[in-house]
């Protein structure tokens, strides 16, 4: 190799520039293990005003996302939006699709197929989907088909169970008013349910439909006249949101509630049968986990819920003067006094 210094300022000159060349030509290509920045996945859920406040969001699906190794806002952008009216559903749906964001997450069967009808494309997953198969959301739980799949809370069949613990707890009982949602695509369903389960256990089943929070007074006043022992709730979103106003036109006609969600029976219900939404959304998660792996929703089979819990408000029976069976109480998961 040539003395550095031996050689002439022209000759030095000429080799800095070679060096610099060949440096830049090297920076300028790819290094062969350098990865382009991914993009943090998109998740776009729509759901009632009250909805986001629930624990279920929070330490269901937000919860089981972090479980998982996600960073909410970081390795995955969760987009949560509002509705309070049909045209405001598809609003926000139409705009995610044109968004493209990478997975729908809904809480509801009725969320769920407003969103298949906005695309056949975008992945969507369902919390909390009542009975799949009935509802059109499925072709069969173990393969749902199309682009719809998540966690089936068989509502319908929770109806008929509900129907058998007020008669074990009311045993006197003989005429029950039901109280329906026509809009709720699980209806059809909950009524077979609701037939079966009446012929089996010897009561009149008396239906009434429900088509916003100002039938309630109605339905009530219809129960109490029609000499029904109990009111029982089919499962439905609004109810979240009405538990104050079922609480007081249970006490003031002093009848026992039956519902499957909890938050009825926190207000002032009598007793609530159902699945532990919470655990719903956690594993719904995993679904979302799935599918940006990439699984696809069609092959992924809806899976039923696990955790099912029986909660009896004793400060309400008190008020409506309902003595509940110390037997009954022993298998009640939690109890309000």
């Amino acid at each position: 190799m040539r003395n550095w210094r031996a050689v002439g300022p022209a000759t030095r000159d000429r080799w800095l520039g070679a060096l610099v060349l060949v440096l830049a030509s090297c920076a300028s290509v790819p290094h062969a293990d350098a990865q382009p920045a991914r993009k943090a996945p998109v998740v776009g859920y729509v759901g009632l005003p009250h909805e986001q406040s629930e624990p279920r969001w929070q330490d269901g699906f937000v919860g089981g996302l972090r479980d998982l190794g996600y960073r909410p806002g970081e390795t995955i952008v969760v987009e949560a939006r509002t509705y309070r009216t049909s045209d405001e559903l598809r609003t926000v749906l139409q705009e995610f699709v044109q968004q493209k964001v990478d997975i729908i997450f809904v809480g509801q069967p009725f969320v769920a197929l407003a969103a298949r009808q906005a695309t056949r494309d975008i992945p969507i997953v369902c919390g909390s989907c009542g009975d799949p198969t009935e509802n059109g959301l499925a072709a069969s739980l173990a393969r749902p088909g199309g682009n719809v799949t998540g966690l089936a809370s068989l509502s319908a069949e929770l109806i008929g169970k509900r129907l058998e613990l007020v008669k074990e707890m009311l045993p006197g009982i003989s005429r029950v008013t039901v109280l329906l949602f026509p809009a709720n695509p699980g209806t059809r369903a909950t009524v077979k349910v609701l037939d079966g389960a009446g012929r089996t256990l010897g009561l009149e089943i008396q239906r009434v439909e429900i088509r916003g929070a100002a039938d309630f007074e109605g339905a009530f006043r219809s129960a109490a006249r029609g000499g029904a022992g109990a009111v029982v709730l089919q499962d439905d979103p609004l109810l979240r949101s009405v538990g104050n106003q079922i609480a007081d036109l249970a006490l003031r006609h002093r009848l026992p509630v039956s519902s499957g969600v909890f938050e009825v029976v926190d207000a002032g219900g009598l007793v609530a049968y159902g699945p532990d939404r919470v655990d719903l959304y956690r594993r719904a998660a995993g679904f979302v986990d799935r599918i940006l792996k990439g699984a696809k929703p069609g092959d992924l089979p809806f899976e039923q819920a696990r955790k099912l819990g029986l909660v009896v408000n004793l400060k309400t029976a008190r008020a409506i003067g309902v003595t509940v069976p110390q037997s009954f109480l022993l298998r009640a998961d939690r109890i309000i006094e």
